[in-house]
């Protein structure tokens, strides 16, 4: 992960001291994977061809396309800068959503915009809002009441209806509505395709995606639609713990993504 930005070679790596602790010297062995924190000071200044950028100790941030970090508003810049600020000893991407994010719209998205956006539009036609449950009925009629009035927005917003299916048995939807709903996503920069795209992925929905970009849903919102069966088997089976974990790490990216969707 050393290409995330530029590396100061001049800084010698630490000399690994002998941990008597078998788990703590595990995670010493993870942590030496990854590069030291080699900066004291992070800051942001505006860009003289846009943007903001993120200094590290006066020097700019790279991505690993060897561009410069630079998101196209000051709060954006604000929150992938305390990202740098929040690494404690070694700098750890798993961590930093935003950067992360952020690079892949600088180095990828906004150099294969289309591309992006048909794989994004591709979840509409697999929507998880259109694959009902046959039963019981408590969980049918959760699932009518949460998502029916979502895809009614839907047909009347962009004029697309998507059908509905019980069971996992695939439905294929009408070429016309899907096109509509492509074409909604032209509207967006480089910066909220990427945030819409990670949305799509994170919760299996071209629809609570694009209700979250339109502001037509909070993110606490949005995402216990999206996750409406997991809560129901939580209350059916009780929590399991590393669910739990998955689904907070899951949150992380999700609150990321949300960040760049909304305009």
């Amino acid at each position: 992960m050393r290409d995330l930005l530029w590396y100061d070679p001049s800084t010698p790596p630490a000399e690994p001291v002998v941990e008597p602790d078998p788990v703590r010297r595990a995670q010493s062995a993870m942590r030496r994977d990854l590069p030291k924190r080699f900066w004291k000071e992070v800051a942001v200044e505006a860009a003289a061809d846009g943007g903001f950028r993120i200094l590290l100790d006066g020097r700019p941030v790279k991505t690993p396309g060897k561009r410069e970090l630079a998101p196209p508003r000051a709060d954006l810049a604000e929150a992938v800068a305390a990202e740098w600020r929040a690494q404690e000893g070694y700098l750890d991407p798993a961590t930093m959503p935003l950067t992360r994010l952020a690079n892949s719209v600088i180095d990828g998205v906004a150099e294969r915009f289309d591309e992006v956006a048909d794989d994004a539009a591709r979840y509409a036609g697999t929507d998880l809002l259109c694959y009902r449950a046959v039963a019981p009925e408590r969980l049918v009629a959760r699932q009518t009441e949460t998502w029916d009035p979502l895809l009614d927005w839907i047909e009347d917003a962009f004029g697309a209806r998507l059908l509905v299916a019980e069971g996992i048995v695939h439905v294929a939807q009408d070429d016309e509505a899907l096109a509509r709903l492509r074409a909604a996503l032209t509207r967006f920069d480089a910066w909220r395709l990427a945030g819409f795209h990670t949305l799509t992925t994170l919760t299996g929905s071209f629809v609570v995606a694009l209700a979250i970009a339109e502001g037509r849903l909070p993110a606490d919102a949005a995402w216990d639609v999206a996750h409406l069966d997991e809560a129901w088997n939580a209350e059916l089976w009780g929590r399991d713990e590393e669910a739990e974990k998955r689904l907070a790490h899951r949150r992380v990216e999700y609150d990321a993504a949300v960040r760049l969707t909304r305009p």
